[in-house]
């Protein structure tokens, strides 16, 4: 079910439907496309998006697909219905182009067996559309290769044509020997042929000689220089050309109603494979978006369930392409643990579109349209999608925008269920901020019971609150980078986002004192409280993006090990056989020289040489040869110590890594006093889900990665407050971009004392974090009120090392310069 009437143009659905016709490539495919619909079905779904998966591999990889004739013949075939009507030529022609078309579709199809096509979804589409070979051999032998009816298609209208011709020559070679004579006479100009008129030959004559030429006066020109005469020795044989081409008119009306006799009994099963054509170019036209978009066939699973990685949205990426401009891609991830995500940010984040993409795409895949996501998504199969978005008043029904969200949120209330999706922009707005956020959170606790899926956007505290504490509702943030005042439109699950009020006032330029009184209004509590989630959202930032390059570094430490014992291998291999080939060389020299002695002993022998001489020459081989072999040992070893060395280095290496993983997985338990690596701030753990820890932070609880935690005892706990900075200083190269926007000046003239005190504690805790080393505070002299309140905060922060005037020179006591440490 889809909720409300006007849901397509809501989420921009209607803008694809228009793109999908836009590529069809006649009217059959565009019908297809406008009776598109939403299924709830698993394998009707992923039927759909198989065949326009096919389709796309067919546009990347074939070459040879037809799709030259799309024509639609069904009016024409409908209106043979009756007996002595028939199709005029046109008709039969395209008849004929696009039942070819068909014919070669399902010849492209089936060319492979069943059992190895590689489009099985199409194949099975083809499954038995006839093809009528002999209604094509039919009409070949009416209908020439222009579409005309061919001379020989009947005896009688050969013989017609014939005769046409014969007439027609005849007129030609009278009118020429009357045109020349006309022209030896200078009734007619050198440079004038015969031409048509009311499908009569006649000769162009100037009007003051038209008496001179006998003949019938057919036309004039509109100048009424010119007119046109028939001769009178040519007009019977023009009536007889008439005569003879209602006659070959009547024949081939003759033909063609002899032939419309013989398809009319077959116009269901034509139609048929009309409604296969159809099926093919609304495919193709699926495709070819799917392609323009960069979409896939994503897993499909029977189940609620959204995980969505690098999700974008259709429109808004070919917006941005035709711009040259990177799209910000979405991950979302719902399931039956976090059903329910409320999403909180500053106004234009991206909350909206962030909402928007999920039903268009959502309601995409259920239409059988593949959507642009990564290959590690996952989609799932809603039975319901409900929307609530955008300004809904109407005159007609008395209903104001409140009103007509509480409407919707009758109707939602009433029909959701676990198969069900909500789509809510701006959760309880409208109204009253207190009584609407009341309801808001009533609806939400219901849609929680329901155990409903849905993305919800909402400004409201109490909202997110809920989201905190309640089972199956989990918060998320269109993140904001406050110190360039830019949205990045991104999307974070787990904490709640801030609006970035004061922030984004003061970047319009909203007067100070406005925005000191507002802060007064709500209190340094909810101030306090939106800092501290600004500030768990840039610390989160920094570890995803910390942890990120982590999985980096061991992922390339996993490549040079690899590469390594790759290498160590090969070098083992190649010291085998270059010992091997060392030894058998020693052993072919040893040879040598053993031939060689044995004949210089034999010579000996011969020459009645001395024993003891021979016995002389005999050691000295021995010992030739044991010098050899002991030269080979020892490279040997040589080599073999060296290979060990290299191996127990890497094996000490490995030790290493090995050593870090397990630190990192020192076991945390409820409990614990934890805190995010690199960070002072600590917590209580209160809840262990899984890979993630429920932890307070003061009055704030917020949902961490373990392996982003690290223990601290109670003892440590105590020392570190005595003496610790705001960020570690192993934080200096991931913060090299924010030095480039930081800047060592901060102006707080003319600012009241506690909008003062908060700039300056956002400032330095900046200052902190970059490693300024020197920042300056420009306060003014004045009562000396505001420079007092600044250096009273600034003895109590860990991070300064000293504060004090500025140089007489450069303003003296109207700034303070701050050493940090």
């Amino acid at each position: 079910m889809i909720y409300p009437n006007n849901f397509e143009q809501k989420i921009g659905f209607d803008k694809i439907r228009n793109l999908i016709i836009e590529k069809c490539l006649s009217p059959l495919g565009i019908e297809k496309t406008e009776e598109m619909g939403f299924s709830s079905d698993y394998n009707t779904v992923q039927s759909l998006l198989s065949q326009t998966d096919e389709f796309m591999r067919i546009i990347q990889e074939e070459d040879d697909f037809p799709v030259n004739h799309f024509f639609d013949v069904r009016p024409a075939l409908k209106n043979i219905r009756v007996e002595g009507t028939w199709l005029d030529e046109s008709a039969v022609f395209d008849l004929r182009r696009s039942l070819q078309t068909i014919k070669d579709i399902v010849s492209f199809l089936r060319k492979e067996d069943e059992e190895n096509t590689p489009y099985p979804h199409l194949q099975q589409l083809a499954g038995d559309v006839l093809i009528f070979p002999q209604l094509l051999n039919r009409i070949d032998s009416i209908l020439d290769k222009y579409g005309r009816i061919k001379d020989n298609a009947s005896a009688e209208l050969s013989k017609l044509r014939k005769e046409i011709s014969q007439v027609s020559g005849s007129i030609s070679r009278t009118l020429n020997s009357i045109l020349r004579a006309a022209q030896s006479e200078g009734l007619v100009e050198k440079d004038v042929s015969p031409t048509m008129r009311d499908g009569r030959l006649v000769i162009p004559v100037a009007p003051a000689f038209k008496r001179k030429l006998k003949g019938i006066v057919h036309d004039e020109s509109a100048t009424g220089k010119t007119v046109f005469i028939e001769p009178a020795e040519v007009v019977e044989a023009n009536n007889r050309i008439r005569e003879l081409e209602s006659e070959e008119r009547r024949e081939i009306v003759k033909i063609l109603i002899a032939f419309t006799n013989e398809v009319r009994p077959l116009t269901p099963d034509i139609l048929q494979s009309y409604e296969f054509l159809a099926w093919i170019d609304f495919i193709r036209a699926k495709a070819r978006l799917s392609i323009e978009i960069g979409a896939i066939h994503p897993t499909v699973e029977d189940k609620q369930l959204i995980g969505w990685d690098r999700a974008k949205h259709p429109l808004l990426y070919l917006s941005h392409k035709k711009q040259c401009k990177e799209i910000i891609p979405l991950d979302i991830w719902l399931n039956n643990e976090n059903r329910l995500l409320i999403i909180s940010g500053p106004n234009a984040g991206g909350k909206s579109v962030c909402l928007k993409t999920v039903g268009l795409l959502q309601y995409m895949v259920q239409c059988g349209l593949p959507i642009p996501l990564a290959e590690s998504s996952k989609v799932g199969i809603f039975g319901n999608i409900f929307i609530d978005i955008g300004d809904e008043q109407s005159i007609e029904n008395d209903l104001s925008t409140y009103s007509s969200h509480l409407t919707n949120m009758k109707f939602f209330v009433r029909n959701c269920d676990e198969k069900t999706i909500l789509l809510i922009d701006e959760f309880g707005g409208g109204t009253e901020p207190q009584i609407g956020g009341a309801i808001a959170e009533s609806l939400l606790k219901r849609f929680n019971e329901r155990k409903a899926f849905g993305v919800i956007t909402t400004h409201y505290q109490n909202l997110k609150h809920f989201a905190n504490e309640n089972q199956g509702v989990v918060n998320g943030a269109m993140l904001y980078d406050r110190h360039i005042m830019q949205p990045l439109f991104t999307l974070s699950i787990g904490n709640p986002g801030s609006s970035f009020a004061i922030e984004i006032a003061r970047k319009i330029g909203l007067p100070e004192d406005v925005i000191a009184d507002a802060s007064e209004i709500v209190g340094s509590d909810y101030i306090n409280m939106d800092k501290y989630l600004q500030d768990i959202v840039r610390d989160k930032r920094y570890w995803e993006s910390k942890r990120n390059n982590v999985r980096i570094q061991e992922k390339k430490l996993e490549d040079i090990t690899s590469r390594y014992e790759n290498n160590l291998t090969d070098i083992e291999k190649q010291r085998k056989d270059i010992i091997k080939q060392a030894k058998e060389e020693a052993q072919r020299l040893l040879s040598d020289a053993n031939a060689k002695i044995e004949n210089t002993i034999r010579e000996i022998k011969e020459a009645q040489a001395e024993k003891e001489k021979t016995k002389v020459v005999r050691k000295g081989l021995a010992e030739f040869k044991a010098k050899i072999e002991s030269e080979e040992l020892v490279t040997d070893d040589k080599i073999a110590r060296k290979i060990q060395k290299l191996q127990d280095r890497e094996k000490n290496k490995k030790n290493k890594v090995k050593a870090v993983k397990e630190q990192k997985a020192e076991s945390i338990s409820v409990g614990d006093n934890v805190r995010m690596k690199g960070q002072s701030s600590a917590g209580e753990v209160m809840e262990i889900q899984g890979k993630n820890a429920v932890v307070a932070f003061g009055m704030i609880k917020s949902t961490v990665k373990l392996d982003s935690l690290e223990r601290v005892s109670k003892n440590q706990l105590k020392r570190e407050n005595q003496k610790s900075t705001f960020v570690s200083s192993q934080t200096g190269d991931m913060v090299y971009e924010k030095k480039l926007n930081f800047k060592q000046d901060i102006d707080v003239r003319g600012m009241r004392g506690d909008e003062a005190l908060q700039a300056v504690m956002y400032f330095v805790d900046d200052a902190i974090q970059v490693n300024a080393g020197r920042v300056r505070i420009l306060h003014g002299t004045g009562t000396g009120a505001l420079r007092q309140i600044i250096r009273d905060y600034l003895r109590t922060v860990h991070g300064v090392a000293h504060y004090q005037d500025e140089h007489v020179q450069f303003g003296g006591a109207g700034i303070t310069v701050i050493d940090l440490e």
